[in-house]
C-alpha cells in the first residue's frame, strides 16, 4: 500500500511540476520578466498582467507567492458613471538578491530593492529600500538584512557541515541534538 501511495505521490508531483513550468513558459513569452538564477521552490501566481513584472538575478521564491498587478475592487465603481473609466494597474520590480516567503502577496506599484527579505505571510503594499527585511499584513518594516542575518548567526544550530550530503543523518542528527527551547510569550 504504502508503494503504491508513492507512487501516486510521485506523478502527481512530476504533473504539478510539469504544469508549473509551462505556466512559467507562458509568462515568459507574454513579457514576465526574470533575472539569472532565480529560484522557485514553487513557481509564483503571477496574475493576468505578467508582463509587468520584472525580477531580478539569483532571487528565490518560496511557495505559493502571489503578484497582484491590478485593482479588481475598481469593478465595483463602474455602475457609477464618473468611475466608469477607472482603471488600475501597476508594474512590479523584485531587485537582484531577494528572497521572498512563503504565503506571500505583492501588490501593484512597488518595488523591492536589491538584496531584501520578505517574510512569511506577508502582503507587501509599499517599495522596500535596498538590504531591508519586511513582514506583517501590510508588510512593514522589521530591519536590515545585516540585523537580520546577525540574529539569525546568533541562534544559528551548529551540525558537522558533512552531513549535509546525507540528509537522512542530518535530521537524525538535527532531532537528537536539538534543545527543547522555545520562544517567550510576547506580553
Amino acid at each position: 500500500m504504502i508503494l503504491l501511495y508513492r507512487a501516486i505521490l510521485k506523478i502527481h508531483t512530476m504533473y504539478h511540476f510539469m504544469i508549473q513550468q509551462i505556466y512559467l513558459k507562458i509568462c515568459l513569452s507574454k513579457g514576465l520578466k526574470v533575472g539569472r538564477n532565480v529560484r522557485f521552490v514553487e513557481v509564483p501566481q503571477f496574475g493576468t498582467e505578467c508582463f509587468l513584472i520584472e525580477i531580478g538575478d539569483e532571487s528565490t521564491f518560496s511557495n505559493n507567492v502571489r503578484f497582484v498587478n491590478h485593482d479588481g475592487g475598481q469593478n465595483a465603481l463602474h455602475f457609477f458613471d464618473e468611475y466608469k473609466d477607472v482603471r488600475t494597474f501597476g508594474r512590479i520590480k523584485i531587485g537582484r538578491q531577494c528572497l521572498i516567503g512563503a504565503d506571500t502577496i505583492i501588490m501593484l506599484g512597488v518595488e523591492m530593492g536589491d538584496n531584501c527579505v520578505l517574510g512569511a505571510g506577508s502582503i507587501l503594499t509599499t517599495s522596500m529600500p535596498a538590504g531591508t527585511v519586511y513582514a506583517g499584513v501590510p508588510a512593514k518594516y522589521i530591519c536590515t538584512v545585516k540585523e537580520y542575518g546577525d540574529k539569525l548567526l546568533a541562534n544559528n544550530v551548529m551540525y558537522p557541515r558533512e552531513l549535509e550530503q546525507d540528509r537522512p543523518k542530518l535530521e537524525a542528527y538535527i532531532s537528537e541534538h536539538l534543545p527543547h527551547t522555545y520562544k517567550p510569550v510576547k506580553k
